[in-house]
């Protein structure tokens, strides 16, 4: 490409990379990296879109819907104060899923690809 930086006759050269760069680029290209990324992504895509969707629910109806959410049901605790605490519990529900997930698919592949890349380091 003429006309570009890497003309230049004046520019440094890119170091070679380092053991510890290579190992990763070859990590990176393998089929078991690839699809300890598949499995992550299939957890947290879906679980961050579902906790937003519902998050936007309460927001929405504690601005639109203000007789529904000041509905009291037991003494003063009203509907709000439900859904509010609800997303503690939401909040708290997806981290015990995604450990679980973790320990069941993620963990034991990323500890494979652990041991045969470390070796290599």
């Amino acid at each position: 490409m003429a006309g570009t930086h890497l003309d230049d006759p004046n520019r440094i050269a890119d170091p070679e990379p380092t053991p510890e760069q290579d190992v990763y680029a070859r990590l990176h290209a393998t089929a078991e990296f690839a699809e300890l990324r598949h499995r992550y992504r299939a957890f947290v895509f879906p679980a961050t879109l579902a906790f937003i969707a519902w998050y936007t629910l309460y927001v929405l109806l504690s601005m639109w819907a203000h007789d529904f959410m000041s509905h009291k049901l037991v003494g003063n605790i009203n509907v709000a104060l439900v859904f509010g605490l609800l997303q503690f519990l939401t909040t708290f529900g997806l981290a015990a899923l995604y450990a679980r997930y973790s320990n069941r698919h993620l963990d034991p592949l990323a500890r494979g690809l652990d041991e045969k890349f470390n070796e290599e380091v």
